[in-house]
């Protein structure tokens, strides 16, 4: 049984779910990207692309409709402007939409509402690609990653499933509870270390800058592949706790140069607009690598990354759909659009 945090000395790391030293997987000679082990089986794809389309089902059916039997007109523009306001999309990327949609349409002669859903997709792919990138592992020995992102988004549980994924990549992984500012979220990683077997570097003094200090130091000690460092939970709005955040992050560079490697904010995909916002107030403080989305789960309606990907495209490394690990699967842009458009 793994002991949770035994009494040290006062700002003393304390270690918990502890790997054995000897079970460290060695860095890959050559930085190696994010994708499965072993491609998935053809069940395991349609499993996923089912409950994809299922988790947008609410988008997709106000989408979807709008091009059953219909005319090419305004009528029809105007009813996918208002479907693709109502699905979180903004104005921006809307009206975007909507312009090179009618240019397309005009362009290429096209006549039946099939071709106009048919050039919706495209350009929706088209949108949504730059957003697709892998997160590529091996490039740095420890690859640093901070982890933010506001009370409730899924941030602490996300991290667990990352760890599985990095596991199944053979990376040795280290957890640090730097969200202090969360009574139960400690716990709750130390929960996470234990079930995926791997080490929780925390304090009992509660400082996070401090925490991230010596889990990073911790890792390079160990020969661990990456750390993956929990900030505490904040709105954009509580200036004096981002600039904590920014203290942390100063910390982490000086722990090791380079470091942190990746910035990755984690968005509950059910906030819309706020989600947007979120993203601008905390890459703007941090500079932002990536996202995580979470939460795409049936009550999502999935615009709001056309919203990103126009105002400010931050890769979205992963995206959640449930509570299980195999719900949080690599960004797919096709796959994506199509789950909205099928």
């Amino acid at each position: 049984m793994f002991s949770f945090f035994k009494k040290k000395p006062k700002d003393a790391p304390v270690e918990t779910a502890a790997v054995p030293q000897d079970s460290a997987v060695s860095l890959a000679a050559t930085p190696a990207e994010i994708i499965p082990a072993a491609p998935p089986s053809v069940e395991e794809k349609r499993s996923w692309l089912t409950r994809l389309k299922t988790s947008l089902s609410k988008t997709s059916s106000s989408l979807t409709t709008l091009f059953v039997g219909a005319k090419i007109d305004d009528v029809l523009y105007e009813e996918l402007e208002s479907a693709l306001l109502m699905s979180d999309a903004g104005i921006d990327a809307t009206h975007g939409l909507l312009n090179a949609l009618k240019k397309k349409v005009k362009d290429e002669k096209l006549t039946e509402a099939v071709q106009v859903k048919s050039a919706l997709r495209d350009l929706l792919i088209t949108l949504l690609s730059p957003l697709q990138k892998p997160l590529v592992l091996g490039r740095e020995q420890p690859l640093v990653m901070m982890i933010a992102g506001v009370n409730g988004a899924g941030k602490t549980t996300t991290i667990g499933k990352l760890a599985k994924h990095l596991q199944a990549h053979d990376q040795s992984v280290l957890l640090a509870a730097g969200d202090t500012f969360r009574a139960a979220a400690r716990e709750q990683l130390t929960v996470w270390g234990e079930r995926n077997n791997v080490t929780v570097i925390a304090q009992e003094s509660g400082d996070p800058a401090a925490v991230a200090y010596d889990a990073v130091q911790s890792a390079q000690a160990r020969g661990t592949n990456v750390v993956m460092i929990d900030t505490a939970g904040r709105l954009p709005t509580q200036l004096h706790l981002m600039e904590e955040l920014k203290k942390v992050k100063r910390v982490i560079a000086k722990s090791m140069a380079s470091a942190p490697h990746e910035v990755l904010l984690v968005i509950d995909g059910n906030t819309g607009q706020n989600a947007l916002t979120q993203v601008k107030a905390f890459d703007d403080a941090l500079g932002l690598t990536g996202l995580v989305v979470t939460k795409l789960d049936g009550t999502a309606k999935g615009g709001v990354l056309a919203a990103i990907a126009k105002t400010r495209p931050v890769p979205v490394y992963f995206i959640g759909i449930g509570e299980k690990i195999e719900d949080l699967q690599p960004f797919n842009a096709q796959e994506f659009v199509d789950a909205l458009l099928s």
